[in-house]
């Protein structure tokens, strides 16, 4: 049976093996360390955890402090008020003088589920990504989102690392390792690339094989980095194959999908067609639910495959 980890819980054990390691870590939040597991960290060093109340422009802002001081400053809330309500400070205070602040922003997609529209970050990535010096990353599972917290402590300068809530499969095993700027290849193919990043990597991986079973080679490639993107890895991928379809729990526009469309229209051109939530807001209910709901399912996957070839 598969195991079933949340990202955000992953990030919780990560930040507590990282504070042991390194004493300049320190984390804030925005009264919400329970959801978004940094009250794991809190708990083992309450010296260095400080909970800013729900005032995610101070959150930021003092994480940008404590960097001038030298420090690590992991800083957690939704992604929808931690890239929202606080992106003039990240902007100004953090990407301007290149601070070294990491953003782990908890909540992200249509998978926060019954919290609905107002707590359903679908413009995370876009916001992020548009910001200079800032390293935009999306984990795909448990065991990425550990790889993706330690290249963030080691790069000097801002990192936004996306999470979500509910539990999803665990893909890649112990040994895997992830590099910021670097597209993984999961799946061989020559008929079509799927191109996806966070939860909706597996979909990308049952689509794949679901379409082997049609006799079509479907390419998978996960993006964990989204910015910066691995050029290489899609110009190849846009070269071998006939087209590429883009997954990701996020606006279609300004997210993966359009980072996609980007390299593919400079470097070689080919049919790109991006599977996302389509310019609206979610709604309330069940996250895994919603998913289907918005089109982000394995069957879309496979139709868009199909219309590709």
């Amino acid at each position: 049976m598969t195991k079933m980890i949340a990202t955000r819980d992953a990030y919780g054990d990560t930040l507590k093996e990282l504070g042991e390691l390194n004493k300049d870590i320190v984390v804030l939040d925005a009264d919400l360390s329970g959801s978004t597991k940094t009250s794991v960290f809190a708990k083992a060093y309450p010296e260095r955890f400080f909970n800013v109340g729900i005032a995610e422009q101070n959150l930021i802002g003092t994480a940008a402090g404590l960097a001038t001081a030298g420090k690590i400053p992991f800083a957690s809330s939704f992604a929808m008020f931690a890239t929202g309500r606080a992106f003039e400070i990240i902007r100004n205070s953090v990407c301007y003088p290149k601070l070294n602040v990491k953003v782990a922003a908890t909540h992200a997609g249509l998978t926060v589920g019954e919290d609905g529209a107002t707590h359903q970050a679908l413009e995370d990535i876009s916001l992020m990504r548009s910001l200079p010096n800032m390293i935009v990353l999306s984990p795909a599972d448990a065991i990425e989102t550990r790889e993706c917290i330690l290249k963030a402590v080691e790069h000097n300068g801002p990192v936004y690392i996306r999470l979500g809530r509910a539990k999803v499969p665990v893909i890649f095993d112990e040994n895997y390792k992830f590099e910021i700027g670097k597209g993984v290849e999961l799946r061989q193919g020559i008929d079509v690339t799927i191109i996806a990043t966070g939860v909706m990597v597996e979909k990308a991986i049952l689509a794949s094989e679901k379409l082997a079973e049609e006799g079509i080679s479907a390419r998978v490639i996960n993006m964990a980095s989204i910015k910066p993107i691995d050029e290489e890895i899609i110009v190849k991928a846009a070269k071998e194959t006939k087209g590429i379809v883009t997954v990701e729990e996020h606006s279609i526009i300004g997210g993966l999908g359009t980072a996609v469309a980007e390299v593919v229209a400079e470097k070689h051109p080919t049919k790109v067609l991006r599977i996302g939530t389509m310019d609206t807001f979610g709604e309330s209910g069940d996250g895994f639910e919603l998913l289907e709901k918005y089109g982000l399912s394995v069957n879309n996957i496979i139709k868009k495959a199909k219309e590709l070839i």
